[in-house]
C-alpha cells in the first residue's frame, strides 16, 4: 500500500517544498505499483501534492479536453467525412467547470472537480491551478498558440516555476511544447472548437502549431543526462522535478538541432 504520509515523505525527499508552483504530471497506476494500492486513489494523490507544497505554494495540472477540436483532424481514430457538419454544429461548448478532461489522466480529472481549483479558458489546452498564484498564470489563454509563451505555460516558465513527472513519462511533459513555437517554421494547422460567447454556443476556427510530442521521449533523455533533474521514487513511481525555464531552455536548442524539418511524425 501507498499512503497519504508516504506520498509526501516521497515528495519531500525528490524536492517538493512549501512555497513552489508546481505543474504536475502524474500517473496513479504507477505510483501504485504492479498489484498495489494508493489508499485514497486520485484524491490521496492530490492532498498529498498540498500537504507538500504547503499553503503558499500552488499547484498545476494539465486539464485538456483534445475531443474539441476540428474533426476533420481527427487521427485516432478519425471519423466519417460525412459527420464533420454535425459534430461543429452540435458539440456541447466548453465550460470550464464542467467540460471534462481527457488524455491527461484521472488525478487531473479529480482536480478540476475540487473547490477553489480555476481553470483557463481554452477549449482543448486548458490548465487548472489552485494556490496563490493560480489566477495570474490563468487569467488569459489565446485560442492560437495554446501551449506558448502567451498562456499558462509561458507565465509559469516567467514565474521560475517547477514541473514534476509522478510517474509520468517525458511524453507527457507539455513544458516541451513550449519550445516548438522557438523552432525556425514550425508546422501549423487550422483547428476548431465549440465556445459560449455573451452565452451562446460558437464554433470557432484558429490558426495554431501542429503540436508533436514523438520525440519527447529523446528529448527527455537528453536533458536528463545533463543532471538537471532530480529523480526519486514517490510510492512505487520513478519520478522526476525539474526547473521549468531551464527544461524550455534546453528543449528550445535539442529541438533546433534534431527537428530537421516539420515535426517528428512527418
Amino acid at each position: 500500500m501507498v499512503t497519504r504520509p508516504d506520498l509526501v515523505r516521497g515528495l519531500r525527499e525528490l524536492g517538493v517544498s512549501s512555497g513552489q508552483t508546481l505543474l504536475v504530471h502524474s500517473s496513479v497506476r504507477a505510483i501504485a505499483g504492479a498489484d498495489g494500492l494508493v489508499v485514497g486513489g486520485p484524491v490521496a494523490v492530490v492532498d498529498a501534492l498540498t500537504d507538500a507544497l504547503g499553503a503558499s505554494g500552488t499547484l498545476v495540472m494539465p486539464a485538456h479536453s483534445a475531443s474539441l477540436s476540428e474533426p476533420a483532424n481527427w487521427s485516432n481514430p478519425p471519423i466519417d467525412p460525412t459527420f464533420w457538419p454535425t459534430v461543429r454544429e452540435l458539440w456541447p461548448a466548453f465550460r470550464a467547470d464542467e467540460t471534462p478532461t481527457q488524455g491527461v489522466g484521472v488525478v487531473p480529472e479529480v482536480f478540476r472537480s475540487m473547490d477553489g481549483v480555476l481553470r483557463s479558458d481554452h477549449p482543448q489546452l486548458s490548465f487548472c491551478a489552485r494556490g496563490p498564484a493560480a489566477t495570474a498564470l490563468l487569467a488569459e489563454h489565446p485560442l492560437a498558440g495554446g501551449l506558448g509563451e502567451g498562456g499558462p505555460l509561458g507565465r509559469l516558465v516567467d514565474a521560475g516555476a517547477y514541473c514534476l513527472l509522478l510517474g509520468a513519462g517525458w511524453e507527457s511533459c507539455t513544458a516541451f511544447h513550449l519550445a516548438e513555437h522557438a523552432l525556425p517554421e514550425p508546422p501549423r494547422v487550422t483547428e476548431g472548437a465549440p465556445v459560449l460567447r455573451d452565452g451562446r454556443r460558437e464554433w470557432v476556427t484558429f490558426e495554431t502549431l501542429a503540436y508533436d510530442a514523438d520525440d519527447f521521449g529523446a528529448l527527455g533523455a537528453a536533458f536528463e543526462a545533463t543532471g538537471a533533474p532530480a529523480t526519486g521514487t514517490v510510492g512505487h513511481a520513478h519520478c522526476r522535478v525539474f526547473e521549468l525555464p531551464a527544461a524550455v531552455d534546453f528543449a528550445t536548442g535539442w529541438l533546433r538541432a534534431n527537428r530537421v524539418s516539420g515535426p517528428a511524425s512527418s
